[in-house]
């Protein structure tokens, strides 16, 4: 697992990108729950994630950010990274954001491909 936390602010809301290895669903199961035992994650507003399958099977889940899945999935399919599951976390600070959530959902996933 690889972490970094406070990758971006806005109006409130903060976010967190976490990385892990995968080569199925029961594993982005398994790495899900080691992330949600974290109790800062388990009350995040949204565990957004997304992997792409070595035989590129896209998989994502929006958990009520509806759309986000799919920007981390074809961010994923322009760095050809493959089996690895991403998880961008927000915790909502008060002000809905719009069509700016996925800037906030592409820069958490720009900075761990930096990383």
């Amino acid at each position: 697992m690889r972490q970094i936390m406070n990758v971006v602010t806005d109006r409130g809301s903060k976010y967190a990108v976490t990385g892990f290895q995968v080569k199925t669903r029961t594993d982005i199961d398994a790495a899900l729950k080691e992330l949600k035992r974290n109790k800062k994650f388990a009350k995040a507003t949204h565990n957004t994630w997304a992997t792409l399958f070595s035989d590129g099977t896209p998989l994502k889940g929006d958990d009520g950010e509806s759309g986000a899945g799919l920007v981390i999935v074809r961010m994923l399919e322009r760095a050809e990274l493959f089996d690895h599951l991403i998880v961008v976390t927000r915790w909502y600070g008060g002000t809905k954001l719009g069509g700016d959530r996925f800037r906030r959902v592409q820069d958490c996933v720009n900075a761990y491909l930096d990383s």
